[in-house]
């Protein structure tokens, strides 16, 4: 009997395998079709598929098991207007700063440099581009998402926190993608947080807890998802003693 059952085992993994070798898997599909949604409807999510949505963030492995994160949901568009004027006068505020081109800035150049080069992920020239579009108003905070999910980490966790909350926030946009949603990371919302103190009170975040990342989650203008071409990065593989490049 037992070596009947060790017989059925081996018959449908080898199935298994064949099939996995002409389709890709449904969590495979999800995450090759999701793309960032930055056009949105402005009908509701439902509450329990956001709920849905926590959850998966939730079920995210992390170091130790500590869940090291805080999941802020806001809903109230009112709320959303308001972060997105904070956000947008901040960032006026550090493109004016920073931006020594402009005329008449020339002389802070020096300054401003050196602030980009120990800010220089947060500076990089492509979120620095998109900082000066938020400015003018002329990209959105969360593009219209009826619903945003804030992130903000357990400073005191194990290992790494960032990349833990990062996990948990990749469970929380492929959740949604799988079903139907449209989702955006949107990182400027650190601009409530970072420098004005009003947000951080109003949502009553203290010590341990710092602002990671936003998720903006709505029901997405016509069908934005689809495998795209991508960069491809060559992959050191070692095997058998020997090492090959693969890409």
């Amino acid at each position: 009997m037992a070596e009947v059952e060790r017989k059925a085992k081996r018959q449908d993994k080898n199935e298994m395998i064949e099939r996995l070798k002409q389709d890709f898997t449904e969590t495979e599909k999800v995450i090759l079709r999701r793309r960032s949604v930055r056009l949105f409807k402005s009908e509701q999510v439902p509450e329990f598929m956001v709920k849905r949505i926590l959850e998966a963030g939730r079920f995210a492995p992390s170091g130790g098991n500590c869940q090291p994160w805080k999941f802020i949901v806001v809903r109230d568009q009112q709320i959303i207007g308001e972060m997105t004027a904070t956000v947008i006068e901040t960032a006026k505020k550090a493109r004016d700063f920073l931006d020594w081109r402009r005329p008449g800035l020339e002389g802070m150049r020096s300054i401003a440099e050196l602030f980009i080069r120990l800010r220089k992920n947060e500076l990089n020239p492509v979120p620095f581009g998109a900082l000066s579009m938020i400015a003018d108003k002329k990209l959105g905070l969360w593009h219209g998402a009826q619903t945003v999910i804030i992130i903000f980490k357990d400073t005191r966790g194990v290992g790494n926190p960032d990349l833990d909350c990062g996990i948990a926030g990749q469970n929380m946009a492929l959740a949604a993608h799988s079903m139907g949603l449209g989702t955006c990371w949107v990182g400027f919302a650190k601009l409530c947080f970072d420098f004005p103190q009003k947000w951080g009170h109003y949502f009553e975040i203290t010590y341990p807890f710092k602002f990671i990342s936003s998720l903006a989650v709505g029901w997405p203008v016509g069908d934005p998802d689809g495998m795209i071409a991508r960069q491809t990065h060559a992959v050191d593989w070692y095997e058998n003693g020997t090492k090959n490049v693969i890409y």
